[in-house]
């Protein structure tokens, strides 16, 4: 071994911890939901599901790493707020070039949705920040960050952005492209936080890109939000639509993610240590921001 390298973690360990960490998600996220079920079913999904992330993240670092929470990514600091901006410019932006040229073009036009309380924008803001939050501290906290070491980069970001995919293979009015299309989000998060090393630009990217959707009135994921009193109709056919799946099974997405990949290579990022790679995986991760 060479000097100053910290030893590989056994392999066993790994996948101990790993099998742990979804199960104690799974089992937490069911008593989770049931305690918050009355917010219905949006309302308790998104916040069951940022609970048990929490919880999992907590539980596997206490007990295999005895390390604190914040390790996992979640950062107070300043380059913590850069990433954050970052990551929601980068999302925000990729979604009104989405949703902003089929207006621009005549491919699609707003008519009147029901009113919107006034606070739908707020509670939907909120939701959406827990949704980001949740899903990015499952699908990129412990588990993931454990298994850069031993797997490799590229194993790692793209089996996470495959099950990524998979978990929102229930989702109502879902398609094959769509899926294609969230697996490429799942890949792009992975990759975010191989630039940041810290949770907070995946979450700014996710955040970004959920929120802008609805604000234009157009579907996320299948699901409708009605935050602004209108909706988005579309003209053009499924292809450019995305169909009721919404934007993120159109081809318009699939270029967007070209787009947020090269955006990452040039946005003005603040790299953060992470604990938890291990130091002969840290020469394989490190890229210049």
């Amino acid at each position: 071994m060479t000097p100053g390298m910290a030893p590989r973690k056994d392999p066993l360990r790994i996948a101990t911890s790993v099998g742990v960490y979804a199960v104690t998600f799974w089992a937490s996220q069911s008593v989770f939901f049931w305690l918050l079920g009355a917010l219905g079913a949006l309302g308790g999904v998104t916040l069951s599901t940022l609970a048990a992330a929490l919880f999992a993240n907590w539980l596997a670092l206490r007990v295999y790493e005895d390390r604190p929470l914040w390790v996992v990514g979640l950062y107070g600091s300043r380059a913590a707020l850069v990433n954050a901006g970052c990551g929601i410019a980068g999302g925000a932006g990729a979604a009104c070039l989405v949703l902003g040229i089929p207006l621009a073009l005549g491919m699609a036009h707003f008519a009147p949705a029901a009113p919107a309380s006034p606070g739908t924008i707020p509670f939907t803001m909120v939701l959406l920040v827990a949704g980001a939050m949740g899903e990015e501290l499952l699908f990129h906290g412990y588990a993931f960050q454990i298994l850069l070491g031993p797997l490799g980069r590229y194993a790692a970001v793209l089996s996470a952005g495959a099950v990524f995919a998979l978990m929102h293979s229930s989702n109502p009015n879902v398609s094959w492209f769509g899926l294609i299309n969230t697996a490429g989000f799942g890949i792009l998060f992975g990759y975010a936080f191989l630039r940041s090393r810290d949770l907070w630009l995946p979450i700014g990217f996710h955040f970004g890109w959920n929120f802008t959707l609805p604000l234009f009135g157009a579907n996320l994921s299948g699901l409708r939000m009605n935050v602004t009193g209108h909706e988005m109709v579309w003209t053009a056919g499924t292809p450019w639509s995305g169909g009721p799946y919404g934007p993120e099974a159109s081809l318009l997405t699939s270029g967007a993610l070209v787009l947020l990949f090269v955006y990452l290579q040039f946005a003005p990022l603040s790299r953060q240590s992470s604990p938890l790679a291990t130091s002969p995986a840290e020469g394989v991760l490190c890229e210049p921001s």
